[in-house]
């Protein structure tokens, strides 16, 4: 039962980049904040995996490392917003697709400072590309605030995933990291 709740959980999370898949939702700056990282596989699939490794965590690491990201995202968000673009700015997000993918897959520990450091990184690709996207006419904070908040609500439910499946089912959030790996290679390849 608590699988069904999760994947209840997925789709509710999902309904916003639905109803806001076409032309002419962007005019409100907290829903087009809400809607961009719902709305493209690549952000979708590195947010779930930061929650998904958090979850595999022990300790801080459980809290710092989605806080890290939302933080960096927020930073790159600004720097986006004045229009600074990180040099392959596509292909820094495509990595952490894989990279964060492949931590799941392998559930891989390292110390603190270092996967801060490499979740930090990542949402710096993330938030200067939603940052860059600010639709035209919409309040650059609400959609900060929108984008933050979306983020969060993904890192929470990998986490959840984690959490609520039983010990049992801890190979399928291994074998989900390893999908999201193999298409963060794809989107490199692409």
């Amino acid at each position: 039962m608590t699988l069904n709740k999760a994947f209840a959980a997925l789709a509710l999370l999902a309904t916003p980049a639905i109803a806001f898949a076409h032309p002419g939702h962007g005019g409100s700056g907290l829903a087009a904040g809400i809607s961009h990282p719902l709305g493209g596989l690549d952000h979708l699939l590195a947010m779930v995996a930061v929650g998904l490794w958090a979850a595999q965590q022990q300790g801080k690491a459980r809290w710092a490392l989605p806080c890290a990201f939302v933080a960096s995202l927020l930073l790159g968000g600004l720097l986006g917003f004045e229009g600074l673009a990180l040099p392959a700015l596509e292909s820094g997000i495509a990595a952490s697709v894989l990279a964060l993918g492949l931590a799941v897959a392998l559930a891989v520990r390292p110390p603190l400072p270092l996967a801060i450091a490499a979740t930090a990184l990542f949402a710096l690709f993330h938030g200067v590309a939603h940052g860059l996207e600010l639709p035209a006419m919409t309040s650059p904070w609400a959609y900060a605030a929108g984008f933050a908040g979306a983020t969060a609500a993904l890192h929470a439910l990998g986490f959840a995933v984690v959490r609520l499946l039983p010990r049992a089912a801890a190979p399928l959030v291994r074998v989900a990291g390893a999908l999201s790996a193999v298409a963060g290679a794809w989107l490199l390849a692409a």
